[in-house]
C-alpha cells in the first residue's frame, strides 16, 4: 500500500471534487462515462480511494464523475438516481450504508446501469462486481494484534452501524479475540469520525478508566482516542486502528498507536473503475474482486511509509 500525495491534497481540491470532478485519458474507452457516488471525502482514505479511480479512468480513456455523499445516505441514493439520467455507462458506489444503498441499486438496475460496490457491500440490489477488502479477516488481525500487546479489558469503537465494513472488522475482531486474553467491556458507534472517536472514548472513559486497549474500526476513530487518551496512549493503553492512513502510519511512528490494519484504497478505487469500465462494454466481470490487507506496525512501518 502506498499514499503517495494524500497529505499533500488541498483543500480546494477538496472542495471541487466533493461537487463533482472528471478524468480522462487516452486508452480507448470513446464516450463512456463512469459515476463514482463516494461516501465522504472529509476522510484520507476515500480521497486515496477518488484518486486511484482517478488514475485508472485517465488509463483506460473514460471519463469519471465524482459526487461525494457527505455521508448522508439519502443524498447518496439522490446522487445515484441523478447519474441514471446523466448517460453514464455505469456506475460505482462506495455506499455510506449498506442497508439504504439498497434504493440506489435498484435505481440503477431499472436504468440498466451495471452497478459495482467499492470498500462497502449494497445490502439488497443487483450488483454486477464487489471490490473490498476482507474486512472480517482484518477484524480478526487486529483482535490478535491487540491481544499481543495488551491483556486485560479493553472497548471498541465502531463505526457507521449500517456499514458492511463496520459489520464485518466487528465480527472478525470478536472472532478473534478467542486467540487473546482480552475482554470487551464497551463498544460504540463513532461514525469512522475523528471527532466523534475522541468524544466516544472521552465518555467510555469515565465508565471505564482502567481499560489496557483499544480497537477502532478506522484509524480517524483510532486518533481520536488517541487524543482521549493523551499521555496513557501507547504506554498503559495501547490501540490498534485499521485502514493504514498516513495519519494513522504517523501515530505509529509517534509510538502512540501500536498497529494498524492497512488496506489499499488506491488499488480498490483502481479495480472498482476497471470493473466499472469492463461492465459498461459488455465484457464479463469478476463478482468479488478481493484486495489484501496487511498489519503494520513499528517493525515493518518503513516498507508502508514510502
Amino acid at each position: 500500500m502506498k499514499f503517495r500525495g494524500v497529505a499533500a491534497l488541498s483543500a480546494l481540491t477538496l472542495a471541487l471534487t466533493a461537487c463533482g470532478s472528471g478524468a480522462t485519458g487516452g486508452g480507448g474507452g470513446g464516450d463512456i462515462t463512469i459515476g463514482l457516488a463516494i461516501s465522504t471525502l472529509d476522510n484520507p482514505y476515500f480521497v486515496a480511494l477518488k484518486e486511484g479511480a482517478e488514475k485508472a479512468a485517465a488509463e483506460l480513456g473514460v471519463k469519471l464523475t465524482v459526487v461525494d455523499a457527505q455521508n448522508d445516505a439519502t443524498n447518496q441514493v439522490n446522487q445515484v438516481q441523478t447519474f441514471t439520467t446523466q448517460g453514464v455507462k455505469a456506475i460505482v458506489i462506495n455506499p455510506v450504508d449498506s442497508k439504504q444503498a439498497s434504493p440506489a441499486a435498484k435505481a440503477a438496475e431499472n436504468a440498466s446501469i451495471p452497478l459495482v460496490a467499492v470498500d462497502r457491500s449494497v445490502d439488497e440490489g443487483k450488483v454486477a462486481s464487489e471490490v473490498a477488502s476482507d474486512n472480517v479477516q482484518g477484524g480478526t488481525l487486529a483482535a490478535i494484534e491487540l491481544g499481543r500487546a495488551v491483556s486485560g479489558e479493553v472497548v471498541h469503537l465502531q463505526g457507521i452501524p449500517g456499514a458492511s465494513a463496520s459489520r464485518d472488522r466487528g465480527r472478525g475482531f470478536e472472532e478473534g479475540l478467542n486467540s487473546g486474553g482480552i475482554k470487551v467491556v464497551a463498544s460504540q458507534p463513532a461514525d469512522f469520525n475523528r471527532a466523534k472517536g475522541l468524544d466516544v472514548m472521552t465518555n467510555l472513559l469515565q465508565a471505564n478508566p482502567g481499560i489496557k486497549g483499544v480497537f477502532a474500526d478506522n484509524d480517524e476513530m483510532a486518533l481520536g482516542a488517541i487524543k482521549a487518551l493523551g499521555d496513557r496512549a501507547g504506554k498503559d493503553v495501547q490501540v490498534v486502528g485499521f485502514d493504514g492512513t498516513p495519519d494513522g502510519l504517523q501515530a505509529i511512528a509517534d509510538g502512540t498507536m501500536a498497529a494498524t490494519i492497512a488496506q489499499q484504497p488506491d488499488v480498490l478505487g483502481r479495480k472498482a473503475v476497471e470493473q466499472a469500465v469492463k461492465a459498461a462494454r459488455g465484457e464479463s466481470v469478476q463478482e468479488v474482486v478481493d484486495v489484501e490487507v496487511k498489519v503494520v506496525t513499528k517493525k515493518n512501518l518503513a516498507e508502508f511509509k514510502k
